[in-house]
């Protein structure tokens, strides 16, 4: 599974990564599995990219669509920050372009940054993040049926 994610609770804090092949199909499907769980309302996420190999359908109306989605689902409710570490070219441009769709939603309430590491993402959080929380054992759930 392509897309994997754990919630820290005591941290209100969600930690997401990308393993392998991801498909835009898989971050929909993580967006709508996730974010509309009342018990998670306000978190912070953090999503790295570092282990997505490829990155299928990566265009700008998929970018604009999940934007639209991911405002429209925390519409209603305080949120915390985003922060997506992608290391990657590729990654860090969709990530960038994913920031900007976001930030002209109406209404947009979540403050988010694309990051190179882990390390700058944790300090913009404000959250000690380690890079070994991002496990396949650790994780809470799954979304996609992509293969690594």
């Amino acid at each position: 599974m392509p897309v994997k994610y754990r919630i820290d609770h005591q941290r209100r804090l969600i930690l997401t990564w990308g393993v392998g092949t991801v498909l835009a199909q898989d971050m929909f499907e993580y967006q709508r599995t996730v974010w509309s769980r009342p018990d998670v309302a306000g978190y912070c996420e953090v999503v790295d990219m570092t282990f997505a190999e490829t990155i299928e359908s990566p265009t700008a109306k998929n970018m604009r669509d999940l934007a639209s989605l991911s405002a429209e689902m925390a519409e209603s409710v305080a949120t915390g920050k985003l922060a997506i570490v992608a290391p990657q070219q590729l990654v860090f441009g969709l990530g960038r372009m994913y920031e900007a769709y976001r930030e002209m939603q109406p209404g947009t309430k979540k403050e988010m940054a694309v990051f190179r590491t882990l390390d700058e993402a944790s300090v913009y959080l404000g959250i000690a993040i380690r890079s070994d929380e991002f496990q396949s054992a650790s994780a809470d759930g799954e979304c996609g049926t992509s293969t690594a």
